[in-house]
């Protein structure tokens, strides 16, 4: 039985269905629940005169992540599951796996979209297969097409 549950939520289609899957894994065997939300680093802005750093986009970024974690949030309070919630910033794999040792989970649930066309998956990279890669626990990808 799994006894903490991390979802790591990005409020797209593939997440929202990671959503579903992880509150019904999550009552199937009474385990806690955490959700997180992983904004990526504040990016620099590379221009012909130097760089700089555009930090209104940076506190929109913020805003839409906590919007997508109250998302998930509510979300799951309405379904009967409570969760704790918390948005970091970073690579999405680097935090997602600390964060699950972080709170010992045993299991980690992401949403994944298969997406047309090799130079998509290339570009594009898959953070599923990397979270695999690196974590210390089960990992569930739910697919959506």
């Amino acid at each position: 039985m799994y006894q903490r549950i991390l979802l790591a939520y990005d409020g797209s289609e593939s997440g929202q269905k990671a959503l579903l899957d992880c509150r019904d894994i999550a009552q199937w065997s009474q385990s806690e629940l955490y959700l997180i939300a992983v904004m990526p680093s504040p990016a620099v802005y590379i221009a012909v005169d130097g760089g700089f750093y555009d930090s209104g986009r940076d506190e929109e970024d913020k805003q839409r992540f906590k919007a997508i974690l109250e998302d998930g949030l509510r979300r799951l309070k309405e379904a009967g599951r409570a969760a704790t919630g918390e948005m970091l910033v970073g690579d999405a794999v680097q935090e997602i796996t600390d964060y699950a040792q972080k709170i010992n989970a045993d299991l980690i649930v992401v949403g994944h979209k298969h997406l047309k066309g090799w130079a998509a998956r290339w570009w594009r990279g898959s953070t599923s297969a990397s979270l695999i890669e690196n974590a210390h626990c089960n990992v569930l990808v739910v697919i959506t097409h």
